[in-house]
């Protein structure tokens, strides 16, 4: 009965200590399954410098996020983004409804990137810059319910922050050029639609001194497109 009594101790001290290593090591998991997913959904690999979903506060936290662009544009890197912090509302999340109460995004770098065969990355991957106009009339709500479950309430704060816009040409490398956009820290409040992002969009604009009108012209997407730059 002592033997036994041991061992069982034993078992149960080796549990706790197993707990406290998943505990300890969930957010690298994380970070690898998110990794993951991202290659698996879009086919292009993604790093995340460090991932954290807090337990006890409703919190998720990512640091220098990358995204590259796939083989037919050389691998180069498409997104920079050095944050995004997101604070929600864990009651709202019960009820499968979606409200940031606090969202800072911060985009270091986006790299337009045109390949030997003249394809431009936004166009291929499927896709397109928001203008003014488009995000006017975004009425995205609906579509992110169908797309995901959840029903979106709205970001109470949303603090953006851009830094520079590339244009990377792998068949004529004098054609690369870049733009300093040096958007910090623009705070908006009470998004609920892609029309309460006008004035940021109007901003982008002004400071990137029409960068993305001269080089993308009118889009053309494939069929099949991926709408990574919606949410």
């Amino acid at each position: 009965m002592k033997f036994i009594f041991k061992w069982l101790f034993r078992l149960f001290l080796l549990a706790v200590v197993l707990v406290v290593v998943f505990f300890l090591s969930l957010d690298t998991i994380l970070r690898v399954v998110v990794q993951h997913n991202i290659r698996a959904q879009t086919g292009m690999e993604a790093e995340i410098g460090k991932f954290h979903l807090g337990l006890m506060e409703p919190v998720v936290h990512i640091e220098n996020f990358k995204l590259f662009n796939p083989a037919s544009f050389g691998g180069t890197p498409f997104l920079v983004i050095p944050e995004i912090h997101a604070e929600y509302d864990r009651v709202a999340f019960a009820k499968k409804e979606i409200h940031v109460t606090l969202l800072r995004f911060n985009l270091g770098e986006l790299d337009i990137v045109k390949n030997e065969a003249g394809q431009t990355n936004v166009f291929s991957l499927g896709l397109a810059l928001p203008t003014k106009e488009t995000i006017a009339k975004s009425r995205d709500t609906a579509e992110f319910k169908q797309r995901t479950g959840l029903n979106f309430k709205g970001i109470d704060v949303l603090n953006v922050s851009i830094g520079t816009a590339k244009f990377i040409d792998l068949k004529t490398p004098q054609n690369n050029r870049e733009q300093k956009i040096s958007i910090d820290n623009c705070v908006i409040k009470n998004v609920k639609t892609g029309a309460d992002l006008v004035g940021l969009a109007a901003l982008v604009a002004l400071r990137s001194d029409d960068f993305f009108k001269s080089l993308l012209g009118p889009p053309k997407p494939d069929a099949g497109v991926l709408k990574l730059l919606r949410y």
